[in-house]
């Protein structure tokens, strides 16, 4: 059963993404991956994974933003995105609003020995809370023959690592609605039919 949250109250209007995406230099995409704090496995349980599903919605919606394909590994997730924004924004709305959600779930559930290893010491007796590393990677994507590329490096990264026999089999992807095998409610529905193929122009 998929984990639902409803819309967070102070979530702002929606900002509508544009409805054709073109790849070229001129207006590439992003592709995006973002590791756990030192490498934790902090995405380890299908709740967490389905939190951070419906956060990156979250921000899609927020920033008028186009999610093109995913997935979420247990101690790292790749995107792709368009560039309507700038890449900083980008990330500032994804990784945002996503670390505000899952640290949110963690913290109301009493996920204390989580939280310990997500703790940053700023100063004598104060601390925050780090669910990513600072330095994500972001890579200008501006063909289609490398956004394929990266499709399917998103798509395999289950098979590599082991969780799965086919991409299709692993839920926290993309990949099925690429393959138009979707299922009746994925954990997040991608943006990919908004791109515009140069042989289909």
């Amino acid at each position: 059963m998929l984990f639902r949250m409803g819309p967070h109250p102070t979530q702002r209007a929606a900002m509508p993404p544009p409805s054709v995406f073109r790849i070229s230099r001129d207006t590439p995409a992003y592709y995006l991956t973002s590791l756990g704090h030192e490498r934790l496995p902090v995405f380890q349980s299908d709740t967490i994974k389905q939190i951070v599903c419906n956060a990156l919605d979250e921000a899609r919606s927020s920033g008028g933003i186009l999610i093109f394909a995913y997935v979420i590994m247990p101690d790292h997730s790749h995107l792709i995105t368009d560039s309507t924004r700038s890449s900083s924004d980008v990330l500032r709305f994804m990784n945002g609003i996503t670390a505000k959600r899952v640290l949110d779930y963690l913290k109301a559930n009493n996920f204390d020995s989580s939280l310990a290893k997500l703790r940053l010491q700023e100063r004598e007796r104060k601390h925050k809370y780090s669910l990513f590393e600072h330095h994500p990677n972001v890579f200008d994507v501006n063909n289609e023959t490398t956004l394929m590329q990266k499709v399917n490096y998103i798509h395999l990264n289950p098979v590599r690592a082991g969780l799965v026999e086919h991409p299709d089999d692993y839920l926290y992807s993309s990949a099925r609605q690429w393959h138009r095998r979707a299922l009746g409610i994925e954990p997040l529905i991608t943006d990919h039919k908004c791109i515009r193929w140069r042989s289909a122009a």
